[in-house]
């Protein structure tokens, strides 16, 4: 079985004329028909887009296409596309390499737009990228992650959050003073380890009172591990719009029940949502072999809970693969969670911690959709291959998987499902 990289689409002239099928991508046409598609609930449907919004759904067959550009999506399941909470576009991709990571702009550009264009290929049409600031790089990797996110404008939505390292003391003041440009250079999110600062409430303090100013969302790293930091932080944070978000807090599973429970319930209480790493840690708490937060216990809770994929191959997790639907396929395999719940993680919960728009495969809904072959949600999360990924109304991304069987007498007894080329074989 093979998957192929994410690619993106050539140029594709206006004139209007769309694909008459198959599963290339569609031009930049005004309006894009995704013919015979199955629903999470069963349904088989036709789905036209427009204007970068689904402009109607109907049963497979019933919405009148003339002219239009078309999609086959016959054995696909289509989904609202997963969005990708968590990720670190500036380290990525860096495992493999000899030396000393490179930090250049060119560099860090490169792996930040190569991780995006990895993630959308995988489905997550929206990135929030944590970009660490300060220390001898400054804003380097910051500004090299935002020209990713103007390359990458119209393939995927990419949001910078600047990860300051120390913001308290003498040293904090040019962490604090970084922090301040990073606003202005188009950081959209406030970010940082409040753990590894000398003085934690301090950290917070300064975070909650610049995000105010700026009026922008917090995405914070912590272990959770310890309940007195997380009932500080969840009473300096209630209240706090457009919200606060905390994770990957994998040390909440280490505290007993109870403690962890009653957390949890002032966690939710206070409006912080927690981003979960099922996949594995991440570089920036500089620990590895973390358990995954209690999902479970938390959104008993009511505690908005997301999942992310934190490290893609870098010294966080070496073999991580950005992959939304792997992380919610260890939601449900491993976290407990059902099939549904699982990526609704990755997808719904995501995008409300990321303050984006809610998707649903409605009229009216925006365009933000993930075609997956299969049938079933479960079915998709167990062997997620074949994938047509949708942002803003048009085919950004396509992986196409191809699993083929030798002419055996079982194989053909067993009717097993085959792909790809009809002539015989070599």
């Amino acid at each position: 079985m093979s998957d192929s990289h994410p690619q993106q689409p050539s140029p594709s002239p206006r004139s209007g004329r769309g694909e008459s099928g198959g599963h290339g991508f569609a031009p930049e046409a005004a309006t894009l028909m995704l013919a015979g598609a199955r629903l999470a609930d069963g349904r088989a449907v036709d789905v036209r887009l427009g204007g970068g919004r689904i402009q109607a759904v109907g049963t497979a067959g019933s919405l009148a296409a003339p002219a239009l550009s078309r999609v086959d999506l016959g054995g696909y399941l289509l989904l609202p596309a997963p969005a990708e909470p968590h990720a670190h576009g500036d380290t990525a991709l860096t495992a493999d390499g000899e030396g000393p990571v490179s930090y250049t702009a060119d560099e860090v550009q490169r792996r930040a737009t190569e991780a995006a264009l990895l993630q959308l290929g995988h489905g997550a049409t929206a990135v929030r990228s944590h970009v660490r600031i300060g220390d001898v790089h400054g804003l380097g990797p910051l500004e090299a992650v935002l020209q990713a996110r103007r390359s990458l404008r119209g393939l995927a939505d990419l949001t910078a959050v600047a990860v300051p390292r120390l913001l308290t003391g003498t040293a904090g003041a040019d962490g604090l003073a970084m922090l301040r440009d990073a606003m202005k250079m188009g950081a959209s999110v406030i970010g940082g380890c409040p753990d590894l600062d000398p003085d934690p409430t301090g950290f917070l303090e300064a975070v909650l009172e610049l995000a105010s100013e700026h009026g922008c969302p917090v995405d914070l790293h912590t272990d959770g591990d310890d309940p007195g930091r997380l009932s500080r932080l969840a009473a300096m944070a209630g209240g706090l719009r457009p919200g606060v978000t905390i994770g990957p807090c994998g040390g909440l599973s280490r505290l007993p029940l109870d403690v962890a429970a009653r957390a949890a319930e002032q966690l939710a209480a206070a409006g912080v949502g927690v981003t979960c790493l099922p996949q594995g840690d991440c570089a920036a708490l500089e620990r590895r072999g973390l358990r995954t937060a209690p999902v479970r216990l938390l959104r008993a809770a009511g505690v908005r809970v997301c999942a992310g994929s934190g490290a893609l191959r870098d010294a966080g997790n070496p073999v991580g693969r950005g992959d939304p639907l792997e992380a919610a396929y260890l939601l449900a395999s491993q976290g407990g969670l059902r099939a549904g719940e699982a990526y609704d993680a990755v997808s719904a919960a995501a995008r409300e911690a990321m303050g984006l728009p809610e998707v649903r495969v409605e009229a009216g809904f925006p365009a933000e959709l993930l075609a997956v072959r299969g049938d079933r949600i479960a079915g998709v999360l167990s062997l997620a291959y074949s994938r047509i990924v949708i942002h803003r109304g048009r085919v950004v991304a396509r992986t196409s998987a191809v699993r083929e069987y030798c002419d055996s007498a079982v194989a053909v007894a067993l009717d097993l499902p085959r792909q790809g080329r009809t002539e015989a074989g070599p």
